[in-house]
């Protein structure tokens, strides 16, 4: 029988404490500027966005968004990973104010300007291992992967990808050939690039058939070695192995920690490019300014976007110099490199640096400590998982069987959103929490507080 928690004991360090900032709920959903917002969306915006619940975003402040209406909720998305910093970091607003005082665009594939050069020396300097770098940049993290794409193939004159079930690269025709995500985001769209060929991610809860989780990781590289490349792909003929550090899109999966280095290896045994997809995953969002360094892995190729400018639309891929050789005209972007977007990233990566990548690493642990704690209470948790503040959820129907039950995933985020606490999904049947990299352990407690009273509800 379970055992029922007396509301006035809490349940969870910290649960209970009444002075904490809250979220501020005024009227039901969707309010009346909201519905406005709503019936004009759905008259002239694309159908194929993807929202999740009503939430229209008026102003953002820290950990918080209002919306149109005046509801206050506490932002556990950072807008997928993005704000890094926060909505509106004082910092961030100055840096972008100052630059466009004095320049807004001059497209630094065709001219020179200070913002793009200090950019660029910083990321090189900040990517891991010893190597000489180089960044292209562009606007967004599906072209950052076009550009790695493109990059690896000119590079080594193959034109074979490998790729991973369950990853999510972007939705342009290049990146979306190496997505391994969902059908809904390739059907309809005919021939994609060929050539790319996908294998398993080491998704030790749901498809590792033993307990050995050192193990797993090792026998997915080796399936690629001793199944992949002596049956279907010649090895000589593959350019790049593309993989998330940790899957995003794909469920918040975080593979073992033997995966990457073996990875590596056989990439290096067969003169194959790693490229890391640190789209997600990357500044600063695990406690590390790039994932892949959990690991102690250097990769030939990174591909950065989201967070690395707080909100500004920028992504770089960030190469050895040494593969990064291609000649004048072979690649080039307009916007990408924006002086704007560029200050505001120089100084994300300061308030990285000055504490927010440890404070990931706090927060993060004591979200995840809580969450478990959370589990022992709900069986409908069948796992919880995550490297700082880049934690995963996963919704069943029955622990011993794993089903999935995305419809109960689903009922959570929204309950949460009515409540005030803004969550998205991710894989199959899973709740991604990727709040802004300055939580603190108050906003952790208010969020569990809201997630344990809907899943009471809910269940």
């Amino acid at each position: 029988m379970k055992k029922k928690i007396s509301k006035q004991t809490p349940s969870r360090p910290g649960a209970g404490a009444s002075r904490r900032e809250q979220p501020l709920i005024r009227q039901p959903f969707p309010g009346p500027r909201a519905k406005e917002v709503l019936k004009k969306d759905a008259q002239y915006i694309s159908p194929s966005y993807t929202r999740s619940y009503p939430l229209v975003a008026h102003k953002g402040s820290g950990m918080w968004m209002q919306d149109v209406d005046g509801n206050r909720f506490l932002d556990f998305t950072a807008g997928i990973a993005v704000t890094a910093t926060g909505h509106c970091h004082p910092r961030i607003v100055r840096a972008a104010q100052r630059q466009t005082e004095k320049l807004i665009h001059m497209s630094g594939t065709d001219f020179y300007y200070e913002a793009q050069s200090q950019l660029a020396e910083k990321l090189a300097h900040i990517a891991p291992g010893n190597s000489p770098k180089k960044v292209f940049f562009t606007n967004s993290g599906t072209e950052s992967v076009e550009a790695a794409f493109k990059l690896a193939r000119y590079k080594t004159g193959r034109e074979r990808m490998i790729a991973f079930f369950g990853a999510f690269h972007g939705r342009t025709m290049g990146s979306l050939s190496l997505t391994g995500s969902k059908v809904i985001q390739k059907g309809k769209f005919g021939s994609l690039v060929p050539g790319v060929t996908h294998v398993e991610y080491p998704y030790f809860y749901r498809l590792c058939k033993h307990d050995d989780f050192l193990r797993y990781g090792e026998e997915c590289v080796e399936f690629i070695e001793k199944v992949l490349f002596k049956k279907t792909v010649p090895p000589d003929e593959v350019a790049a192995i593309i993989v998330e550090p940790i899957q995003g899109e794909g469920g918040y999966v975080v593979p073992p920690l033997t995966f990457h280095p073996a990875l590596r290896r056989l990439t290096k045994k067969y003169g194959i490019l790693l490229i890391a997809d640190e789209v997600q995953s990357g500044m600063g969002r695990t406690g590390k300014m790039f994932a892949i360094e959990h690991w102690g892995v250097e990769p030939d190729i990174i591909t950065t976007a989201k967070g690395i400018a707080s909100g500004f639309p920028l992504g770089a891929m960030i190469a050895k110099a040494d593969v990064m050789d291609w000649e004048p005209g072979a690649h080039a972007n307009t916007f990408g490199g924006n002086p704007v977007a560029c200050m505001a990233a120089l100084e994300t990566i300061a308030l990285l640096e000055e504490g927010l990548l440890d404070n990931a690493t706090r927060t993060g642990d004591y979200l995840m400590d809580n969450l478990r704690t959370l589990s022992r209470m709900f069986p409908a948790i069948g796992d919880v998982r995550g490297l700082g503040l880049m934690v995963g959820l996963e919704i069943v129907k029955d622990r011993e069987t794993k089903e999935v039950d995305p419809a109960l995933r689903d009922k959570i985020i929204n309950e949460s959103f009515r409540k005030g606490l803004l969550l998205l999904p991710c894989g199959e049947t899973s709740i991604r929490f990727s709040p802004p990299l300055i939580a603190k352990k108050s906003h952790v407690d208010t969020a569990l507080e809201i997630l344990e009273g809907v899943f009471r509800k809910a269940l």
